[in-house]
């Protein structure tokens, strides 16, 4: 998947970024000896993906049903050590303090965060993490626990908005229904969910010169057939998009 991924990049004018997400469930060869699969992707996976740069960053799933913060701790270490960076799916369906795990090892990100807890937030905003939300699981998942944004406004923590998009909890591939539906279920103005799909994104996926038009940056960005930013986070079904850009030039993406 991550040659597919990084292939793509030569095919057609996107940028791709990789996460490598082995640590999201145990095996069932390994059901009875978790320990060992952690062993496996920090003793063959993560040398091999990055050996051959098929990722940019590696991901952890901590929760109860998955890993715990000190099999996270052991993944992340051999991606540091290995020079890739870290980013965690933590406080999903508990806490379990792995978004306070990952931020304070410089993690670029935590993503879906709808249990965590003051000291998570706080380590978010100490070490300059970006809180990830996916309101798609969310909506899939028909969840009740709603991520703190009134926390995470009070602390300054930086949100970015994904769709999460895959085929068994977030089916939505519309950036724009994330941004929708990040207004509609989390409360987020929509100056919030335009900075979340633009600044603060590149900033989860560690792009530092991308997600603002300003000098120094690269010129990718998009031109919409739209009177307000706003309704971006209001329309549903419409797609206004004039043109998109790819370092500077348009890109024609058949």
């Amino acid at each position: 998947m991550l040659r597919v991924a990084k292939a793509l990049e030569s095919i057609l004018p996107v940028n791709i970024v990789t996460t490598l997400l082995a640590a999201h469930t145990v095996p069932p060869e390994y059901s009875s000896s978790p320990d060992q699969y952690v062993d496996m992707i920090c003793n063959e996976l993560i040398p091999h993906v990055a050996e051959n740069a098929l990722a940019d960053a590696v991901d952890v799933f901590c929760e109860h049903i998955a890993f715990n913060t000190a099999q996270m701790e052991r993944v992340f270490d051999c991606a540091l050590s290995h020079g890739l960076s870290i980013k965690g799916h933590t406080e999903q369906l508990s806490n379990s303090g792995g978004s306070e795990c990952a931020a304070k090892m410089g993690a670029l990100s935590v993503d879906h965060i709808e249990y965590i807890n003051l000291s998570g937030v706080e380590a978010l905003a100490e070490n300059g993490t970006i809180a990830t939300l996916l309101p798609g699981a969310f909506y899939a998942l028909k969840e009740k626990q709603l991520p703190p944004v009134n926390l995470l406004r009070k602390h300054g923590v930086p949100m970015a908005v994904a769709t999460d998009f895959n085929p068994g909890t977030s089916p939505f591939a519309s950036l724009t229904l994330m941004m929708n539906m990040a207004s509609t279920l989390f409360g987020l103005t929509a100056q919030e969910t335009f900075y979340g799909v633009t600044n603060y994104a590149a900033k989860a996926l560690g792009l530092r010169q991308k997600g603002q038009i300003q000098a120094g940056f690269d010129a990718d960005f998009s031109v919409w057939d739209l009177t307000s930013p706003s309704q971006l986070s209001y329309m549903i079904g419409m797609q206004p998009l004039h043109a998109r850009y790819l370092k500077g030039e348009l890109a024609h993406d058949s």
